[in-house]
């Protein structure tokens, strides 16, 4: 199903074999820095960030740092973007859109729910060449498997044993029988209000607090839609691009291409774009007046 517009491809600038390491590093990082900790923090191991649910552990900032240190032995050439990075450094987010290539990543995506001993979450990150996602990982330390996209090789769930298949969005289905999920948390109250009320022409929507695990269920067939509001760019390339890969139909509100450069806006997913217009017609009502 055609998305919208794009500029011609972009040559990827990495092997099958470099982007295999980096999921190995993924997974390494997770194994020494991340798993050992699940439901053994101590009061000391966790920290707010900006409110009570924002939340940073030792278990997300050792994991960055090893990821950080894999990524400059296998892309040297590489700008590291790092949510905890970006967290210490905010000007370093400001890099992303000029740098030649890049590498985000979110070291542990669903920190409140690692956090509180629930294990929804995941390690996520993308390769960014010239403001084009060309490569996305997302990697289940409590399955041990990823979903691999690469721009036009489609989305792929590689498993522990070594296995593979291919990843495929579900088939569309009326309103009423959609089943998704909604993060509405950073959207201004009124709206937020209206959204959710709207919600109730579908069949079922949840919050799984983990774009990670949304972005699985909506790769794999298990969701029909999903929604964001606040755009940060490690929490989304990733699974944009392999929902993408895998079929789905995926803009900003306003019709417009998601691109790593951009912060707000708000992003939908569907199975197909007749999809996404019904849902942007019937449930997200407040972003189609200026249309």
């Amino acid at each position: 199903m055609q998305q919208p517009s794009q500029p011609g491809m972009t040559t990827m600038p990495i092997t099958s074999e470099t982007l295999d390491a980096i999921a190995g590093l993924m997974r390494h990082a997770a194994k020494q820095e991340i798993l050992p900790r699940f439901r053994a923090l101590g009061e000391s191991d966790v920290a707010e960030k900006t409110e009570a649910s924002d939340l940073v552990t030792i278990a997300d900032t050792g994991a960055e740092r090893v990821i950080k240190a894999g990524i400059a032995e296998i892309l040297p050439e590489a700008l590291f973007i790092g949510e905890e990075g970006v967290a210490a450094d905010p000007d370093l987010l400001s890099k992303l859109k000029d740098a030649d290539v890049a590498v985000v990543v979110d070291p542990i995506d669903g920190t409140f729910n690692f956090a509180h001993g629930i294990s929804a979450f995941g390690v996520m990150a993308a390769v960014v060449v010239n403001g084009e996602t060309v490569a996305g990982l997302i990697y289940d330390p409590m399955g041990d498997d990823f979903m691999i996209a690469e721009k036009g090789g489609g989305a792929w769930l590689k498993r522990a044993d070594g296995s593979s298949s291919r990843m495929s969005v579900a088939a569309p289905v009326p309103l009423e029988e959609m089943l998704g999920t909604a993060s509405v948390a950073f959207m201004p109250q009124q709206n937020r209000t209206v959204l959710l009320g709207n919600m109730a022409k579908v069949r079922y929507a949840a919050s799984y607090r983990a774009a990670a695990v949304e972005y699985r269920a909506f790769a794999s067939g298990g969701s029909h839609f999903f929604t964001y509001f606040k755009l940060m760019p490690w929490d989304h390339l990733p699974g944009v691009l392999i929902g993408q890969e895998a079929g789905g139909y995926i803009a900003r509100y306003d019709g417009s291409r998601y691109l790593p450069s951009h912060l707000d806006g708000g992003l939908l997913g569907a199975p197909d774009k007749d999809s996404w217009e019904e849902l942007r017609a019937k449930v997200f009502t407040l972003y189609t007046k200026s249309q």
